[in-house]
Formats: structure tokens, sequence, C-alpha cells
């Protein structure tokens, strides 16, 4: 059992770092809330515990400090109803006399959000007086914000130095996050499958060599696959491309073939004549793309291949979609892949989707119940996967 699980919180204030920072629409209402829901079951747990609980958060990237449009006022409603219609009392600021006293008169059972704490620059900058101001309001620091764990925020890494190590945890989201990683990481079953994909090489070298020393095969879909394929000397008519990378690509696959990786690239794509839901459409191998074209897919025979790779796997990692699944005509690949992925899942494999599109995938094709873990934090886990010691992490473990 977790220490989180184990801990009474009857008669104790939890400081929550909570990830909402969520879309909200014209009228702010809240346009996708997957990041408040599942911060529920850690906040329902202190709650039935006895205790009461302080939510802290950002919202947005406010330049010129509080501005309604960032205000996390907007959510209260939201929120309240995501609890089962309790009352959600708010603070117009995170710290000063009005966020201590509300803090102060909270009882059992009750709930408090504060306003944004990116409302003062302190907080991106990790200022340690700031950052004590606000642990004051609470007897017990549970960070659940998995999506800014890579960020040494006050709120999110500066703050844990002032409880003591029994007093600060993670919640519930942040342990299912951590600990689904660390399994890919460190104690993956093979056959291993990384699925990379995106734009950009560049965005993904870092995450690709990290996996070199893990993974048995590494699927490479996406706009980056023709940087390698023009890196190896095929021509890919209009794909996007980096030129300056493609050393780098080079690079990549001799390390791979040195530590006995199989690298997977589509050996065919879907291509269009221009990057538009309404292009013309046909198909050709990866290496022998027409002038005036451009690969925007992968084809069937790259879907059959990388199918076949992923339902040989014990343990698998998705981060990045194949084709630009925005588009219909475009989504076929990153469809296949996804079925693949929830087929071996079902057949015991554990499988984590992390990185903005393919979580955006996975809801979009309805799959994300049927996968082992959906993870919330981007940015976080690409860094996780890169290797970097992640600074929410590290401050509550220290």
């Amino acid at each position: 059992m977790s220490k989180f699980q184990q801990t009474n919180f009857a008669g104790k204030k939890a400081l929550i770092r909570v990830d909402f920072n969520v879309p909200l629409d014209a009228q702010f209402a809240v346009t996708d809330d997957t990041r408040m829901r599942a911060a529920v079951s850690t906040i329902e747990k202190i709650l039935n515990d006895g205790g009461s609980v302080i939510l802290m958060s950002h919202l947005g990237r406010p330049k010129e400090g509080p501005t309604d449009k960032y205000s996390l006022q907007h959510l209260v409603a939201h929120l309240s109803q995501l609890l089962g219609g309790r009352k959600v009392a708010f603070a117009n600021d995170c710290i000063g006399e009005e966020a201590i006293q509300k803090a102060a008169a909270l009882q059992p059972g009750e709930v408090l959000l504060l306003e944004n704490l990116r409302f003062y620059k302190e907080e991106e900058k990790g200022n340690p007086e700031f950052a004590e101001k606000l642990s004051r309001l609470g007897d017990i620091y549970v960070n659940d914000a998995f999506g800014t764990a890579h960020r040494a925020h006050a709120s999110t890494a500066v703050i844990a130095q002032y409880f003591a190590p029994e007093n600060k945890m993670f919640g519930l989201l942040m342990e299912g996050e951590v600990s689904s990683a660390e399994k890919v990481m460190h104690a993956s079953e093979k056959p291993f499958t990384a699925i990379i994909g995106g734009a950009k090489v560049s965005d993904k070298i870092l995450i690709i060599e990290n996996l070199l020393d893990r993974a048995t095969d590494i699927i490479i879909g996406g706009g980056m696959a023709y940087t390698f394929y023009k890196a190896m000397g095929g021509h890919i008519g209009n794909s996007l491309c980096e030129d300056d990378r493609l050393d780098t690509a080079r690079e990549l696959l001799k390390k791979a073939e040195a530590k006995g990786v199989s690298i997977h690239l589509p050996s065919d794509s879907i291509i269009a004549d221009k990057f538009a839901a309404d292009a013309d459409v046909s198909s050709a191998l990866s290496n022998n793309i027409p002038e005036g074209w451009m690969g925007l897919d992968i084809g069937a025979l790259a879907c059959a291949m990388f199918a076949k790779v992923i339902g040989n796997s014990k343990t698998i990692l998705w981060n990045g979609p194949m084709g630009v699944f925005e588009m219909d005509k475009f989504q076929h690949g990153t469809k296949t892949v996804a079925e693949a992925i929830v087929d071996a899942t079902s057949k015991g494999a554990f499988s984590l989707v992390g990185g903005g599109d393919s979580v955006a995938a996975v809801n979009k094709f309805g799959f994300a119940d049927k996968v082992s873990y959906v993870s919330t934090g981007g940015g976080a886990m690409l860094e996780f996967f890169e290797g970097k010691e992640l600074p929410g992490i590290a401050a509550v473990n220290a």
C-alpha cells in the first residue's frame, strides 16, 4: 500500500498541488476536464478520512499578474459538480490574508480552491519565500500534478522542503504516473516496443537514445520518419524533413544496430499533393515519394508490419502519432497502431500512452480505457523517458 493510502488525513489540512490547467471556451466553460477528473480520487480519499483540502494550481500563462481570463474562479462550479455537488470555497489570492483566513477556517470535509499561482512571477521562478508562504496553509503537502513535475516551480518542487518527510507525498494520480513510467523504464518485460511518432526528430532524439538501452524494438512514424529515409538516401518528395538532423538520424540507426535494437520505419506512406483535408491522395514507398507529394500517414504495408511487432510485445510505450490523424484521410495509421496496442493489452501486455497527441488519439478513437495507462503529463512524461530527474518527484522523495 502506498504512503498516500496509508496516511490518515482525519483532522488534517492537505495542501494539494493539482494540475487544473484546462481549456476554457469563450464563456469560461471547461471544454476538457480530463485533468480535473484525474484528481478527484485523491481529493475524495482525504475528505472521506475526515480531512480538509486546499487546492492550488496554475491556469494558462498570465503575463501581467491577475487577469480574469486566467482566474481559477471559473472552475469552481465544475469542480463542485465533479465532487458530487460538494461546496467549493474560493480564495481570491493564493497567499495573503484572505487565503490564510479561509484555509484556517476550513472544517473537515471542506474544500478551498486558491487563485492562480502564476499571478505571481515568484511561482515560475521557484521563489523560496513564496513557497514558504504557500506551505503555511496546510499540514500535509500532496503533489498530484504530474503534468508540471518537470518544472522546478515554487508549488511543485521548492515547497516540499517546508514539510517533514512524513508530511509530504504524492497523490494517487502522481503515484500512478510514477509507478507506470518506472515499470516501463526499469522493469519492462521483453519484448519492449517503443512507438515514437510526431513531426520532428529533434524533439525525440533524447528519448530514442535513452530507449536504445531498454527497448527491443523502436517503431518510428509521423513526419520524423522522412528525415531517416532521406538520411539513408531515399527520395521523400515534399515530405517534412529536418535537413540539419540527417547525421543525427544516421547516428541513431548505427547505435541501434550496435545495440541489437530493431528500428522499424514505415515501408510505405499515404501521400498527398498538399497539406490539407481535401488533398488528392495516393500511396508510395516511403523512400520513393514523387516530387510535389508529401507523406502524411503510414501506408498499408507499414500498418501490417507495425501491428505485427506490437502484437508480439509484452511492454509498449506510445509517444506520438503516425500521421496527421486530425484529418480523417490521414488517421488510418494512427488508428491501426492504437488498435494493435489495445489488442496486445487485452492479451496481457502493459501499455503506457503518453504525450499530448497520442493521448488525443486514444481519446478520439475511444480507446483510453483499453490501454494500461494514459499519462496526463506530456512534457513531464517525455523528460522522464529522456532519463532526466523531474524536480517535482525529487523534491517529494528528498
